[in-house]
């Protein structure tokens, strides 16, 4: 079956309160460069996650302040931490002030690709009663990053927590967007945990690497969570040297 029909059994177009997201090409990484972010994307690159950016707007209809959007992947090394900041980065090329949260408390990459300093961080505010805004670091003078801080042992139970509602509710007054970058779904249950703090997520799907079970298994498991899906993103390309093989380290029940 074609990936997009495939999405299309999911994600029909009809009328409902949420567009759905259907972008292609995000990022086509022919030069292996991880540090491909904002202005360093092409053309085509850019003009993708501004049409993203676009999308995700019209995904909402209600008149909250700030929406909260996780970034989410059936499987690893589908270049989900860069979508996320480049989303971030698009967003907040268009005046509005975002957050980027890097949730994937088990391999995170969001501190490295922007050359932040890499703790302390999330798993460092929700095992504390400290403020979350004085954990923040600045990228490109355009977005405001928390970085996943101290690896946990065990994420899910961190990122599932009361503190982390409480967090992100205290962040939210101070936001138009919180960007939460995720661990993939069908590998460790992080994702879902977090969920019902979100008001929705994007399931990133590359070409050529996602099998459709297990593209079958991440929605499964997001629809019995109760996770609305705004809308899927298909990336055509991303750099080989992104690897996630760690998680294999990790059990799901942790």
């Amino acid at each position: 079956m074609d990936i997009m029909s495939f999405i299309d059994k999911y994600l029909p177009r009809k009328k409902s309160k949420h567009s759905i997201i259907k972008t292609r090409n995000v990022v086509n990484n022919d030069d292996n460069d991880l540090d491909l972010l904002g202005d360093k994307l092409s053309f085509d690159g850019i003009e993708a996650f501004n049409l993203l950016r676009t999308n995700l707007s019209f995904s909402f209809s209600d008149d909250k302040k700030c929406h909260i959007v996780g970034i989410v992947s059936p499987i690893p090394s589908t270049g989900k931490s860069l979508v996320s900041s480049n989303l971030a980065i698009s967003i907040a090329k268009a005046n509005k002030k975002v957050l980027l949260i890097d949730a994937d408390l088990r391999l995170p990459t969001i501190a490295k690709k922007m050359h932040l300093v890499q703790k302390p961080g999330l798993s460092n505010i929700l095992i504390s009663s400290e403020n979350p805004l004085e954990f923040i670091q600045r990228y490109n003078d355009m977005v405001d990053v928390i970085v996943a801080g101290n690896i946990p042992p065990k994420p899910s139970e961190l990122l599932g927590s009361a503190r982390m509602g409480e967090v992100l509710k205290m962040l939210s007054d101070r936001y138009d967007y919180i960007i939460v970058d995720l661990a993939p779904v069908t590998v460790v249950p992080d994702a879902l945990a977090v969920a019902k703090y979100l008001d929705g997520v994007i399931l990133l799907l590359r070409k050529d690497y996602d099998k459709k079970t297990l593209v079958d298994e991440a929605i499964r498991q997001l629809k019995l969570s109760k996770t609305n899906i705004l809308g899927v993103v298909f990336n055509y390309g991303m750099s080989s040297h992104e690897r996630y093989g760690k998680y294999k380290n990790y059990s799901s029940s942790n």
